[in-house]
This record gives C-alpha cells, structure tokens and sequence, in this order.
C-alpha cells in the first residue's frame, strides 16, 4: 500500500501562494525605494593643472621605388644563306634499288681471351721426398767456392729451398737463409745442376719443393 503524502508538509500546495506572496513584497519595497530615495547631485571633476594640447604629426608613408628592369638583350644577328649557296647544294635521290645486291657486314672481331697460366703446385710433404743423387756430398762437389769468401773469411751454412719436378729436375731455387758474399748464389747453382730422385705421393711421381743444406768451409 502506497504511503500519502501529509497534506500538512507537502510544499506544492503553498508553492503558489508563497510565489504570490514574495511577488507583491518584491513591488512594495521597489514602489518605496523609488519614492523616498534621496536623489545625488551630480559632480563636475575638477583638473588642477593646465591641459597641454599636443599635435599629433601626419605620418607620412614612404614608398619604396623599384629600379627599373634590365633592357633585354639584343637579338643576335643570323646570316641568312645567299642564293649562291643553296644552288650549289646537290639532293641525291632517295630511291632504293631492288636489284642492287647488298654486301653481308663483316663479322665481328673474336675476342681474345687470356690465356692465365697456372704455375705448378708443389708439394711440401710427402711419402718419399727427392734425394740428389749421390747425396749431398754430389752437390758439395758442385759448389765453387767464390775468391771474395775465401779472402773476406767467409764460411757458414746457406740453406736453398728446390723445386723439383716429377723426373727429378730442378726447375725452380730460391735462398731461405744465406751468408753473402757470392756463397748464395754458388750454393744456388750447384742445385741446379743435381739430379734428383723425384718426390711420390702414393705410388706416384709429383713435384716437391725440398729444403736443402750447403755448407761452406775454408780448408
């Protein structure tokens, strides 16, 4: 059951009256206050000191001038061909000749291709290294000791690296490690003039690169 509201406490039912109410308190006391309010008169303010015209200037606008544009370029002067010279050119004809038989273009030139040589591989280790025949007492025998070491004193070991190839040649001999005056290139020759028992690699005969010992002594 829904609950009704006290007539007593419900404020709808004065809001009219109370609006009507504060309505005519609101007219009266405006009627009053513009019946008995004291009218003000008015003041006129009062400048102590002299006032000081002051002349405001035109301001002038300036206008910037632009400087007149470049003259333009003369034209240049062509030389029109005479008459002379257009007689003297010749139009050949533009026919083509069915019948005329037309030689083949040559053919374009081969390029030359390089041929890279690739220099032997020789081996440094294998199965069975080359030995100079006769040992390497052949190739002390070889060795012609140079003037210039034996006056200067000069002995010591000179160690000459050999290429040889499969039959036993030495194709190729490099110094490692010398002692100079003409003992390197004595040593070096001698080398080159023993024949070796060539290298093999699993059966078979390959190029090997060998170190070798020379010794040099004075008697």
């Amino acid at each position: 059951m829904a609950l009704l509201k006290n007539p007593k406490y419900d404020l709808k039912l004065k809001y009219q009256k109370v609006f009507e109410i504060g309505m005519i308190l609101s007219l009266f006391f405006l009627i009053v206050a513009f019946k008995f309010y004291p009218t003000f008169d008015q003041e006129t303010l009062k400048l102590d000191g002299p006032q000081e015209l002051v002349n405001v200037e035109d301001i002038v606008h300036t206008k910037q001038e632009t400087a007149p544009p470049p003259p333009p370029k003369p034209p240049i002067p062509i030389e029109a061909p005479s008459d002379d010279v257009l007689e003297d050119i010749e139009i050949g004809t533009t026919e083509l000749d069915e019948n005329q038989v037309v030689a083949a273009p040559p053919p374009p030139p081969k390029e030359e291709k390089a041929v890279v040589e690739e220099e032997p591989v020789f081996f440094v280790a294998v199965e069975d290294q080359p030995e100079p025949v006769g040992g390497i007492e052949a190739i002390q025998s070889k060795i012609v000791y140079p003037e210039i070491a034996k006056r200067a004193g000069v002995q010591g070991r000179v160690f000459i690296k050999a290429f040889v190839n499969e039959v036993g040649d030495v194709v190729k001999a490099e110094v490692i490690k010398g002692i100079g005056a003409g003992c390197d290139e004595a040593a070096m020759d001698a080398v080159m003039k023993t024949k070796f028992k060539p290298g093999r690699q699993r059966g078979k005969n390959v190029k090997v690169q060998v170190s070798i010992p020379i010794i040099f002594k004075l008697q």
